[in-house]
Parts: C-alpha cells; structure tokens; sequence
C-alpha cells in the first residue's frame, strides 16, 4: 500500500506584531482547505516571536552575546554558539531580517510552550485537533546549505525509535532514531521557501506520528551534554582542562588514555627528542605501596625540616587525591639525547629545555584527558622522592619522575575558571623598551 504526503503554505498571513492573537491569524489563513484532524502546522519561529514581543531594538552582536550560554566556535563574524534552549546555531539565533533597521528578532523563549499554546488555540478555533511545529533555520556542520529544523513540538512524536526492529533482511536496527520532527520541518519549507513571505505551512499524511497529548516537544531533540562526540568547539578545548580532585567509581577506558598520550607526545622537545614517558599504575598493589612509600618519604623528609606534626598532616594531605582514583599515570622525562656541556650554565639551559618539553607533554595529555571527557589533577608530590618513585616501580635510573596525574570520570562539574585577563600575563615590548 503507497504512502501519500501532501504540504501546501497558504498566501495572505498578515504582518503580525507584538501582541497579535497568532492562532487566530493562522486559522484565519488555513481555513480554504480547511485542517482535519492529523494535519501538522508548521510555523516559523520568527512570526511566533514577533507575537510574543521578541522583536528587540538592539545591536546584533549585543543580542547575540544576550541569547548565549556558550560559544562553541568562532570563524571571522560568525559565531556558532549554544542557546539556552540547548540549541546549537549560529549567532543564536538572532535574526535581522524581516525587521525595521536597528532591531532583531529573537528566538522565542520556550519554543514548545508556544507550540502548546498554538495547538490549543488552533482546536479551539478549528475544531481540529492538530500538531504544531515551530520552525528555525540552521546549518549543518558537515552539510554545506541551510535546512529549517523543529525547535518547537507539540502533538507530534518529535523522535522515531527504530532501535531493536528488524529491517527486512534479518538484521537488528541498533542505532537508527529518526528525528520526525526535523523532517517535517524540512519538507513544509519546501512550500514556504525563503523569500515568498508565506511563514506557515500545513502537512498532511502522518496521522501515525500526530499523537493526543502534547508530547516531550522539541527538547527531545537536542542531544543531552555527555552523548555530544563533538561536544567542544575549537575555542573549548584548552580551557576545558580542570584539575578535578573526585572521582566516580566508573573505570577509565584504557583506550582513552592511549589517545591523551598520543596528544602529548606531539609537544615539543629539543634535538629531535622524545623525551615523554608516561607510566600508567594498573596494578592496584603496585600503587598502595608506591604512595605508601612516597607517604613515608614526605613525612621523614618534612619532620627532618623541623615541620610540627600538624603541619606535616597538611602538606601530605595534599596527594590524598591520588588514593583511590580509578587510573593513576606518573609522567616522567627521559634524558635520553641531553647534552653534557662542560660549562655548568649551558647544563642548567640544556636540563630547563627537557624540563619545558615535559611540561608542555604534560599538559597535552591533561588537555587530551578532558576531550575525552575524563577528569584529571597533576600533583607534583613524586618530584619531592624520585628515588623512591623509581625504586618502586623499577624505572630506569634516566627518568625523572615529574609528578602524577589522578584521571577519572568527575564525581561533580569543577567550578568554573577564575576569570583572568591575558593583558596581566603580557609584556609587549617595543621601541627598544618594554610597554606596560
């Protein structure tokens, strides 16, 4: 048996301001055919703005930063950011078109209320119980062209789960969710277009996805934080690395970690050296007895310095965080390929540059954790007892152990960053003299 869909977008919608009763203008538009029960109205958003009053005399870029939670990438102008709808687009939203000079219109606040209120008003009106569909249009990232998308659902199961049914040919769909509402949304644009000032269109044909309650409405749609594989934008990066000092109990993929450390060891290093090593502490006897024997270094170390045993508690207090994590790696630098230079200045520059080249590993592993999604604090407590670190876990003699490194899932979000300005870390120098 064929499938039939028909859309049509109807003429004569009038200019609708703040304030105006929308669901009676588009009745009024959509009565020649009338709607049947079943029909998907599909709205643009920009319409539903400007009649809830979101049309705003202000500059772009200053409604853009307003409707922002977080910038995701920058390229020139453009900026793709997320909204507080959980909605990831460019400029937020924001739209200059359509409007008088000096203002914008702004996404509606809660796209599915708006959907909700419209497909009752449409049923009060019409006498048909429809769906509604609040439309905007986005690009893609991996798709050059624009396409509209549901940001706003209500009577229409927004999601099709195929998970679990049989194709046809025996095989078991395990990945396949059909974004319905996405698609809707796609196909009513195609009779609306972009330039006809027709903002409303009417889909007729999928009575099995138009459903009798309001449903979970578009916020369905936006995928939840920690499925997002491509969570962070190119800006995100570097800044997502925080020091983290509580764990869940989740196990660190080993995988994961492999990857962090190929990010490492793209730093650089002095005469062609690959001067990383970074030893992962698997077996969990191994590392009780390495932080038992590193405890016990401290403590000797510290009350051989006069310190009271007061102070003593809090300073080892400190590589606490390292007991008990899910994965524990020390990351140390090998010396292999360090010149001896007979004057002792030129020795010191030549162990500061493998001392630089290790740090700048160490934080691309650190940055590496946090595109994985994993938590990390680098605690320097193994540079105090290298001799005990690398006795403990049999290293060679020409690897300094330059920390340790606790990497699990957080058992909370860290804290947002304290903000710095980069002017108070720079010196510009010019003019044969330095600038402050």
């Amino acid at each position: 048996m064929s499938r039939r869909l028909e859309a049509w977008a109807p003429d004569g919608l009038p200019e609708v301001r703040a304030g105006d009763d929308l669901g009676a203008l588009l009745a009024g538009v959509l009565a020649d055919p009338p709607l049947e029960d079943g029909d998907v109205v599909v709205v643009t958003s920009k319409v539903v703005s400007k009649a809830e009053g979101r049309v705003v005399a202000m500059d772009r870029d200053e409604a853009v930063a307003s409707e922002t939670v977080r910038v995701v990438a920058t390229r020139g102008s453009t900026r793709i950011v997320e909204t507080r709808h959980g909605l990831v687009l460019a400029a937020a939203g924001v739209d200059a078109s359509g409007v008088e000079a000096g203002s914008v219109v702004l996404l509606p606040l809660d796209p599915d209320a708006s959907a909700r209120r419209l497909r009752s008003r449409l049923l009060e009106l019409t006498g048909s119980d429809v769906a509604v569909v609040v439309t905007d249009t986005a690009g893609r990232p991996w798709r050059t062209g624009l396409v509209d998308q549901a940001i706003g659902v209500a009577g229409l199961a927004p999601l099709e789960d195929l998970r679990g049914r049989d194709d046809g040919y025996g095989n078991v769909l395990d990945a396949t969710v059909t974004a319905t509402a996405d698609e809707v949304a796609a196909a009513a644009d195609l009779v609306k277009g972009k330039l006809a000032r027709r903002p409303v269109a009417v889909v007729r044909g999928l009575t099995g996805a138009v459903i009798a309650e309001d449903g979970p409405g578009a916020a369905a749609l936006v995928r939840p934080a920690h499925e997002d594989m491509f969570r962070m934008g190119h800006r995100e990066v570097l800044p997502s690395r925080r020091t983290v000092r509580s764990f869940t109990d989740e196990p660190v993929d080993p995988a994961a970690v492999r990857r962090a450390v190929a990010a490492a060891v793209t730093a650089p290093a002095p005469h062609h050296t690959t001067p990383w090593r970074f030893v992962v502490v698997e077996d969990l006897d191994v590392r009780t007895q390495l932080l038992d024997a590193m405890l016990a270094a401290w403590v000797a170390d510290l009350r051989a310095d006069g310190f009271t045993e007061e102070q003593v508690a809090r300073r080892v207090r400190r590589g606490e965080v390292l007991r008990g994590v899910p994965c524990l790696v020390v990351p140390c630098l090998a010396r292999e390929g360090m010149h001896d230079y007979p004057d002792e200045r030129w020795s010191a520059a030549e162990r500061e540059m493998f001392v630089v080249a290790t740090g700048a590993g160490v934080q691309g592993f650190l940055v590496g954790l946090a595109v994985e999604g994993l938590g990390s604090a680098w605690v320097s407590s193994t540079m105090f007892c290298r001799d005990v670190v690398r006795e403990v876990l049999d290293l060679p003699g020409h690897w300094d152990p330059m920390g340790a490194v606790a990497v699990g899932h957080p058992a909370a979000t860290p804290p947002d960053r304290p903000p710095r300005d980069p002017a108070d870390f720079m010196v510009v120098v010019g003019e044969g003299h330095i600038a402050r």
